[in-house]
């Protein structure tokens, strides 16, 4: 048996099988699945409508490169253009977040002519080496430096701080309108806008990382449209393709039209085009976003009752809940006892990212099993 440990540490669970909001292990015992593997399948496990369209498509045509149009990707174009914040409507396609930034970043500088990068304490961008200096912890960076420079982090929420650190030599501002591994913590009211104008005073780029907030997680199809503010540059990933890998930068024409050199072989492959064009459509006509926001309310508001919980706070069905006596203990109580899975963010967070499917009965199921554990 290979070691796992290098990249994750393996759990005792061995995975199967997946149907919906369920996957199954090799014994055959279910589980919810409330962590939906980082946020990367908004539509359940083995959704008929992507399984249809990738088999389909793979039957087809497997792959060719980006620059022969094919009807996959022009079709994913098509769909992220116009489902895109403000005009940020000219697409890049690649495969993962940490890519999806490394582009922003890069055509940040390229279309400012500018170099410095101000980022947020907390944040995560990923773990490429541009999106790993955006990135805040430490601990994800030792041993692999030196990462490029030119970043700056200033307190998440500060409007003030952000303010100041904005300067003429600013190619960019790269935020998380949610943030996710930092602990589940929304920007503040006014947050963004602040950002909005700094950058617009500065001739920067605003870049919004909704890698884990897009695709109707937060109760909108992004999560910068709850502050009415539209970014310069737009990431998106994780549960594009409904499990398949899958990414895209989505930029205003200002950026387009001076964004430099960059490839990638991958980019846009028609198999993972055909399931992110499937998963897009479900999300958009089953009107997710809206179900995703009057869920999470519930799920909340259930949570909030737990009187063993020290704080519940995200938005939509992006939830964390602070607990008393460590995540992991929470987690792996969850998990081997009550059939619910979900994920760590820091030591005291339970971070649950549920499919956007799941039900009310789903939620209350969690909430229930969750209170066993912590009380």
């Amino acid at each position: 048996m290979p070691e796992a440990s290098f990249v994750f540490g393996e759990k005792p669970i061995r995975i199967e099988s997946g149907d919906g909001v369920h996957l199954y292990d090799d014994d055959g015992n279910a589980y919810l699945d409330f962590g939906a593997s980082y946020a990367c399948t908004p539509l359940g496990h083995s959704h008929p409508a992507v399984v249809e369209a990738v088999q389909e498509q793979v039957a087809e045509l497997t792959f060719v490169q980006g620059s022969y149009p094919v009807d996959a990707r022009d079709g994913l174009y098509e769909r992220l253009g116009r489902l895109g914040p403000g005009d940020c409507s000219n697409v890049w396609l690649c495969n993962s977040g940490t890519e999806a930034n490394e582009a922003a970043l890069k055509f940040a500088r390229h279309a400012t002519g500018n170099s410095e990068i101000v980022a947020a304490t907390r944040a995560f961008h990923g773990r490429t080496m541009g999106s790993l200096a955006a990135t805040w912890k430490d601990e994800y960076k030792e041993g692999f430096g030196p990462l490029p420079g030119g970043f700056t982090h200033v307190p998440y929420g500060d409007a003030e701080a952000l303010a100041e650190a904005v300067t003429a030599d600013t190619a960019a501002v790269i935020l998380e309108p949610v943030q996710g591994e930092g602990g589940i913590n929304p920007a503040p009211d006014g947050y963004l806008q602040a950002a909005r104008e700094a950058t617009d005073a500065a001739g920067a780029a605003l870049v919004f990382d909704e890698i884990q907030t897009g695709l109707g997680r937060t109760g909108s199809l992004w999560a910068c449209e709850d502050a009415g503010v539209t970014p310069d540059i737009l990431t998106t990933a994780k549960g594009l393709g409904n499990g398949l890998p899958v990414a895209a930068t989505l930029c205003a024409d200002w950026i387009a039209e001076d964004a430099g050199s960059h490839g990638s072989t991958f980019s846009g492959g028609p198999v993972v085009c055909a399931a992110a064009n499937a998963t897009l459509d479900a999300i958009v006509e089953e009107d997710l976003p809206a179900h995703a926001a009057s869920l999470g309310e519930t799920f909340k508001n259930r949570l909030e009752e737990i009187d063993d919980l020290r704080d519940v706070r995200g938005e939509g069905l992006l939830v964390g809940v602070e607990v008393k006596r460590g995540a992991n203990r929470a987690l792996r109580s969850l998990a081997l006892n009550h059939g619910v899975l979900a994920l760590p963010t820091g030591r005291t967070v339970v971070r649950f990212l549920p499919p956007l499917v799941a039900t009310e009965e789903d939620c209350l199921a969690v909430a229930d099993a969750l209170e066993s554990v912590v009380g």
